[in-house]
């Protein structure tokens, strides 16, 4: 009776896991279907935030200099010192989410003597720690609530970091929606800024007007990207924070559904052992009930001849 009482409390320990993860799809199919309308929200000022951002760097003056355009060409390439805002979640059971942004991370950091690291998440937080890599900032309940104000407090320290020439670079590690369907962690330089050359553009790609129309810049080229560029480096932040928020939940939806058909699996070959393992007691049970029916028999067989042995 131990080993089924052992099968048996396995599928209980099993079928207890699965309400567990049964929960937790349902509260991140719920926090999933908030973030894409979010993200849907959010999408069209951002792309024309985006596309209006390009036009601008199309159109600046030949030569013109800004210290958000400061490419430190002066700094060789192994010197220079690179700023990584890596988002991940606050939580785990996410399948890969969590690992391929922080491999992604780790593969473009190098040595680290010279790269600063701001970490969105508990979850790299903690990563770091343990491998033990020095960090500059951490951004707490910014993965489970991305706003606006939280991506502008980001924004505004990166910013302020490259203005005052403490990194040379900026980059910030998220997870992207490719699809309703599929996520893939990217690297994206957000400072400094690459002034577009219209006349290495694709124009076949572009509508003609894009690159041959008549720009004006007000009230100087200066003064609108003082303006603009903290506006453009904030949305974008805010808008790797959502698609990592989706990202998160997608992928937590798909390891707990894994989750859920590996358990179901796993209680059908219990319960097939379980009714292998009873049936082949309930055997053993009539054949001994068997064998002790027939030694009984035989040996009141052998009583009643000896009786009759006996008898003069």
């Amino acid at each position: 009776m131990a080993a089924l009482r052992e099968i048996r409390d396995r599928i209980d320990s099993v079928r207890n896991t699965m309400k567990i993860t049964n929960a937790m799809y349902m509260i991140s199919s719920t926090k999933l279907n908030t973030a894409r309308k979010k993200l849907k929200s959010t999408e069209p000022y951002f792309y024309t935030l985006q596309s209006m951002f390009e036009r601008i760097l199309r159109h600046l003056p030949t030569g013109f200099a800004h210290p958000y355009l400061d490419r430190r060409t002066e700094i060789p390439e192994g010197e220079r010192s690179r700023a990584f805002v890596c988002i991940t979640a606050d939580k785990g059971l996410a399948g890969a989410y969590n690992a391929n942004v922080l491999k992604l991370a780790e593969s473009h950091m190098g040595n680290g003597k010279r790269d600063h690291l701001y970490v969105v998440g508990e979850v790299g937080r903690q990563y770091f720690l343990h491998r033990n890599v020095d960090m500059d900032g951490e951004f707490h309940y910014t993965a489970q609530k991305p706003t606006l104000s939280r991506a502008r407090h980001i924004s505004m320290e990166m910013l302020a970091l490259f203005r005052e020439k403490k990194v040379d670079e900026v980059y910030v590690v998220y997870t992207r929606m490719k699809n309703q369907a599929e996520f893939v962690p990217e690297l994206i330089q957000l400072l400094p800024l690459v002034q577009l050359d219209s006349a290495l553009m694709n124009v076949g790609n572009l509508p003609v007007n894009t690159i041959q129309e008549t720009f004006s810049l007000e009230p100087t080229p200066t003064k609108l990207l003082d303006n603009i560029v903290p506006e453009f480096v904030n949305g974008y932040i805010y808008s790797a924070l959502v698609e990592s928020y989706c990202a998160e939940h997608f992928a937590r939806m798909q390891a707990m559904d894994a989750a859920n058909r590996n358990g179901n699996q796993l209680i059908r070959d219990l319960t097939i052992e379980y009714n292998r393992s009873r049936q082949a007691r309930i055997t053993q049970e009539i054949t001994e009930v068997a064998a002790g029916a027939r030694a009984r028999r035989e040996q009141m067989e052998r009583a009643g001849k000896m009786r009759k042995d006996l008898e003069p």
